[in-house]
């Protein structure tokens, strides 16, 4: 099974970004946290903020598991 990199669905301070990419590389969300603020502040606000920003866009959301691929409605 490969990993994929999605967007946490249950650490999330802002759209989830940092949670993900903590939980796909097993390292503490709270490092990538510090250390996105670190770069957002050294590239003058802006920029580290459109980059944080862009990746949320193209980085899926997790899906929610258990996840039912059919739905059956019971209607009589």
């Amino acid at each position: 099974m490969t990993k994929k990199l999605y967007r946490s669905s249950s650490d999330a301070k802002v759209c989830g970004v940092c949670g993900g990419i903590g939980e796909y590389m097993d390292i503490d969300p709270t490092i990538i946290r510090i250390f996105m603020v670190i770069i957002i502040f050294m590239s003058s606000i802006a920029p580290g903020l459109l980059a944080y920003f862009i990746l949320a866009l193209f980085i899926p959301r997790m899906p929610e598991y258990p996840r039912h691929s059919h739905h059956h409605d019971n209607h009589n």
